[in-house]
């Protein structure tokens, strides 16, 4: 990615669909934080019962757990984006927290 996701003030949170790994019942996402002087990657595997598994990524306690929230919300809508006909498994997802 061209553009510098680093924000001035809290943290952006992305995961990005690895590939094809987005198929199905499962999608498995590449992870990533970005603090003002820091970012921390990992890569998520999401089911669309809402369970994730996300591989440690080496961020403080608070901000991962901030990212397992939103992968945990994309994977619970899974289903629901498939039943109205629209792709399971979102491309990029990218959110700005304080």
């Amino acid at each position: 990615m061209s553009r510098d996701l680093h924000p001035s003030d809290g943290a952006r949170y992305l995961l990005e669909l690895d590939g094809e790994h987005g198929d199905g019942a499962r999608a498995r996402y590449r992870a990533a934080i970005y603090t003002p002087d820091a970012e921390f990657t990992a890569t998520a595997a999401l089911s669309d019962d809402g369970s994730v598994d996300l591989a440690p990524t080496g961020a403080p306690d608070e901000l991962h757990a901030r990212l397992a929230t939103i992968a945990r919300l994309v994977a619970r809508d899974a289903a629901r984006r498939r039943e109205d006909g629209m792709p399971a498994w979102p491309q990029r997802i990218l959110r700005w927290r304080r």
